[in-house]
């Protein structure tokens, strides 16, 4: 089950470069550390053109994508295994997934690079896919990890429908309230989503009606909001298995 995103995908290029350039016409030897900087620098001041189907930004991020692919899932799954340990908010939902039969470890939770603009998701038969190369940072993975581990809960604590729209709606819903990942902190500080009032609500609207419009079956954003609102009041007040919203 996709994590929500709050961003669609642009596409990757057909066929992107393996490795980084290493010479000039003239042979000499480029700095691969400079070859970064100079390219994220471009991209900062959007000086980076490509063609009308793949921007060159695209293409240079895939790339980067391709040369730091172990670096990437090395650094995912050190922080996965430190997240098990020492993460409040994972630790506790590993251990009530764990009192339903679940399991969820280094088994069950893999680090993977991804090519969608979603940074996890879940599949009852094969467990929790964390996109690697998608993390800003240790906090971004622990809300990641969180929003799928509920997810994880739910499947085992109800009988979930994989085409009943109104299930996964709520699947959304619970998820994005109980993950974390809808806090004040991190919508004002990484989304600019500045209001005071009803913030969690409205972000938690927001990523639901996002992922449902990613469904088969989904036509627009508006029959995903009205499903989202079908079962918002259900949904949003079931706060299990934690007594209360934890963050």
């Amino acid at each position: 089950m996709s994590k929500p995103q709050d961003t669609a995908t642009n596409g990757a290029p057909n066929s992107p470069p393996t490795s980084f350039p290493t010479e000039t016409p003239a042979s000499k030897p480029i700095d691969p550390a400079y070859y970064t900087w100079s390219n994220t620098f471009s991209i900062l001041l959007s000086r980076m053109t490509g063609s009308r189907d793949i921007p060159l930004e695209t293409s240079y991020f895939a790339e980067q994508d391709l040369v730091k692919a172990d670096s990437f899932c090395k650094r995912c799954e050190s922080n996965r295994d430190y997240l098990l340990q020492y993460s409040p908010v994972v630790s506790f939902l590993r251990s009530e997934v764990g009192k339903m039969g679940g399991e969820l470890d280094g088994r069950t939770i893999h680090c993977r690079m991804c090519t969608a603009e979603q940074s996890g998701g879940f599949h009852v038969d094969h467990g929790i896919m964390l996109c690697a190369n998608k993390f800003r940072n240790r906090g971004h993975q622990e809300d990641t990890m969180a929003h799928e581990m509920v997810h994880a809960w739910d499947h085992l604590k109800f009988k979930v429908e994989n085409d009943n729209l109104r299930h996964q709606a709520c699947l959304e819903v619970r998820a994005s309230t109980l993950s974390g990942e809808c806090r004040f902190t991190r919508e004002f500080f990484t989304k600019n989503q500045w209001r005071i009032t009803e913030q969690l609500q409205n972000c938690v609207r927001r990523r639901a009606t996002l992922s449902m419009m990613a469904r088969p079956g989904v036509k627009d954003d508006v029959q995903a909001a009205k499903i989202v609102n079908e079962v918002w009041d259900s949904c949003f007040n079931d706060t299990r298995p934690f007594d209360e919203i934890y963050r």
